[in-house]
């Protein structure tokens, strides 16, 4: 079943009756709108004057719900998760605790072959998209990125992560936007990348405590300070579906980098990156909406730290 993705923009209060989810308005004339909490994957806090009762928030993480919670500047900044997402999850935290080294670099190398995979059948598909005539010395195939991804070996010791990343920022965005640079504090549009990675962050974390995991102990990913580490070192195949998202919203609003009101995060840029978890990915020859395709991607993980599996499920972009 397809989880829903509610957002909350503005003042209301919201609690829960009869297992659902029930939003009462400031405006006594608006009726209350009630929503199953069993229907619901994530939800997303986005106003000042937003309340949300304690007894709401037990059963949206009894359920498993991604609770995430933005900052004065709407960017997700906090998020909530269950702390008992699987029946016999003591039992998946020693199998994931006790993976061995080599086998996390294998798992690491899976992990970027299939994200220079994906970054590169973008880059394909935005070139086409456009019926663009490639240089000489920059084939349409990408080439390089082919090489880079095949040559990737265990624990990717060449750093072809970044290499690859290096090549691919500078064009993904190349016909809108003159010198593009990837960075979290860096100009836009990568404020409408964080927002987006961070609700694929949410999903992931959220699809990991389901299949018993812990979301802090990483593959690759170690930061002390990072909480949530192999969330981190999971979704990096998903990006490219991010990107993309952001590549039709650059391209639909017409954005000017001399203008900042160009890049506010409107209501209707929003409902698009809204859309992460239900965009449709092909994993394992078969097609389903992201976020049922991550809680393939993590139950797979875990069967490779149990040794029943030696591959970790990823998507592939067509």
């Amino acid at each position: 079943m397809i989880k829903r993705t509610l957002y909350f923009g503005n003042d209301a209060y919201l609690h829960t009756k009869n297992n659902q989810l029930v939003v009462k308005f400031p405006d006594k004339e608006k009726p209350d709108a009630q929503v199953p909490i069993e229907d619901i994957g994530v939800v997303i806090l986005d106003a000042f004057r937003l309340s949300i009762s304690q007894n709401l928030m037990t059963k949206l993480l009894q359920n498993n719900v991604a609770l995430i919670s933005c900052d004065e500047k709407h960017m997700p900044i906090g998020l909530f998760l269950n702390l008992d997402g699987h029946y016999q999850q003591q039992e998946h935290f020693q199998i994931q605790l006790k993976a061995s080294l080599p086998l996390k670099k294998q798992l690491w190398q899976q992990t970027i072959r299939a994200k220079i995979a994906n970054q590169r059948t973008l880059l394909i598909n935005t070139k086409r998209s456009k019926h663009l005539l490639m240089v000489a010395d920059e084939p349409v195939e990408y080439n390089n990125m082919e090489y880079w991804q095949k040559s990737v070996r265990s624990g990717d010791p060449n750093n072809y992560e970044a290499r690859a990343a290096a090549y691919y920022w500078p064009r993904i965005f190349a016909e809108d936007i003159d010198d593009f640079k990837r960075g979290r504090f860096e100009a836009e549009p990568n404020h409408l990348l964080n927002y987006g990675y961070a609700i694929l962050r949410a999903i992931t974390a959220r699809s990991l405590v389901a299949s018993g995991l812990l979301p802090t102990f990483g593959i690759h990913h170690h930061n002390k300070y990072n909480a949530y580490a192999l969330a981190d070192d999971i979704m990096e195949p998903y990006r490219p579906y991010v990107d993309e998202i952001v590549l039709e919203v650059v391209k639909s609003y017409s954005f000017s980098m001399s203008d900042d009101e160009d890049w506010e995060l409107t209501p209707d840029i929003k409902k698009l990156l809204l859309q992460i978890p239900v965009i449709d990915v092909v994993i394992n020859g078969e097609k389903s909406p992201l976020m049922i395709a991550m809680q393939r991607t993590t139950a797979s993980l875990f069967q490779c730290f149990a040794g029943v599996k030696k591959n970790v499920l990823y998507p592939i972009m067509q």
